[in-house]
């Protein structure tokens, strides 16, 4: 299946409308909005005492704004992924939002504003200013341990328990920093639209980092139990049973997935592998990709609790047209097969599947797929294992498809090297798809 990583260093994670639709661009506008914003306010603000501490008070606001933002797309609100596309893109646009307040902030440090002459200092305002230095250097520190988690050239890369314990922390020093906010002695006077959007973006981050790390963990994990753990190869094929309440979702979504009992208590997202079935049962096809999936096929037995959180994700073929193309490359498979296993003869869509692996022996869900074009005789596929096939050309794609390609929607999962090198084989031949929808393997 798709694993998923965490936010910062490198998630496997799908979803993602790749061409077309603006609406996945209105939430990366709406938060660069609110930063530019807060630099804007924050610069006429305070411009009469200096375009030097005008700018100082621009930059830490942004960083403020930005800092805000990352902890409540940390959060993972359902309401506002339709703005981004999905949660690949929210955890994306999360990154670059961390990046940026280290950036902002590095620069604010260098430009700190100097109000001594223009303010009455009080204690509660020098304490604020220093408790404010101290996390905000912790802050940096925190926010370069997770931009640099993957150490370029050397080949170092800090392990991810390590990272995601520090990780927990960003949200406690974001709400010092909000202390220093309130409370740091500023001119008297000055126009108090800024310190409303900074307080009121700060106090939304603080309570996002607490709703994440004390009540999302209650309101939303659901406990299933291991009806069975198989391995095939590097990956293993994950059955689990509903404790309680079943989770609905729909084929092509993810969810995260934790066990504790197997000392594998880091949520990890993967792929739902199935179609929702009545009893409520999923499968989830996990490939040794990192330690944590590794260790899983050695640790997870049957009869063993688990616990699962989602659904997420945007993924949806039915929202395509009527002749679509399935390209999957390696686990990138887990999509396709809960979309399979949902076809019935009633379905209406010519659909092909191609599957890319390395030999046949890696290639999972095959009877999955072979029960779904006994069902319906307009899906089709073919497994391409390039040790015995050759590597997966975008010939050998429209080859293989029993329609035009380019009268067709692409829909794609996998390594981004198998999408890119097969988009540009089918637009020297001038069979470029309609559409192109594709899942980001890996957030990055």
């Amino acid at each position: 299946m798709t694993e998923r990583v965490e936010v910062a260093p490198g998630l496997s994670i799908p979803r993602v409308p790749a061409l077309g639709s603006a609406l996945i661009w209105t939430g990366p506008a709406l938060v660069a909005l609110l930063c530019c914003a807060a630099a804007v306010l924050g610069f006429t603000t305070y411009a009469p005492y200096g375009s030097e501490a005008a700018f100082g008070i621009a930059v830490g606001a942004a960083a403020v704004v930005a800092m805000a933002q990352t902890l409540i797309l940390a959060a993972r609100p359902r309401l506002l992924e339709p703005l981004f596309g999905g949660l690949d893109r929210m955890y994306r646009v999360h990154k670059w939002l961390g990046i940026s307040a280290l950036a902002l902030m590095i620069l604010h440090s260098q430009i700190e504003p100097d109000f001594d002459r223009a303010v009455r200092e009080t204690d509660l305002g020098e304490l604020a200013s220093e408790v404010g230095e101290l996390a905000f250097n912790a802050l940096l520190a925190l926010i370069a341990v997770s931009w640099f988690r993957r150490l370029p050239f050397v080949g170092l890369e800090i392990p991810y328990q390590v990272w995601r314990f520090s990780h927990r922390f960003m949200g406690l020093l974001f709400a010092v920093i909000m202390f220093h906010q309130f409370f740091v002695d500023l001119p008297t006077g000055a126009d108090p639209s800024l310190s409303v959007l900074l307080n009121g973006l700060g106090l939304a981050g603080v309570a996002a980092w607490l709703h994440t790390e004390f009540l999302a963990p209650r309101l939303r994990r659901r406990e299933f139990t291991v009806s069975a753990a198989t391995p095939q190869g590097d990956t293993t094929l994950v059955t689990l049973a509903p404790k309680g309440r079943p989770m609905r979702w729909r084929p092509g979504q993810f969810a995260f997935l934790r066990a504790p009992e197997a000392g594998l208590a880091e949520p990890h997202p993967f792929t739902i592998a199935s179609a929702p079935r009545a009893d409520g049962s999923l499968n989830m096809s996990i490939r040794a990709r990192g330690d944590w999936t590794r260790r899983l096929p050695g640790a997870l037995r049957a009869g063993m609790a688990v616990q699962v959180e989602g659904p997420y994700g945007r993924f949806n073929f039915r929202k395509g047209g009527a002749r679509q193309v399935w390209l999957a490359g390696g686990v990138g498979i887990t999509p396709f097969l809960a979309w399979a296993e949902s076809l019935t003869a009633a379905d209406r869509r010519d659909i092909h599947l191609v599957y890319a692996v390395r030999t046949p022996e890696e290639a999972v869900g095959v009877d999955t797929l072979a029960a779904a074009a006994a069902r319906n005789p307009r899906f089709s596929f073919r497994v391409v294992a390039s040790a015995r096939d050759g590597r997966l050309t975008a010939e050998g794609l429209t080859r293989s498809a029993p329609f035009p390609v380019g009268k067709a929607d692409l829909w794609f999962c996998g390594p981004a090297g198998l999408k890119d090198g097969i988009l540009a084989g089918l637009k020297a031949q001038g069979q470029s798809p309609r559409r192109v929808r594709f899942e980001h393997f890996e957030f990055a």
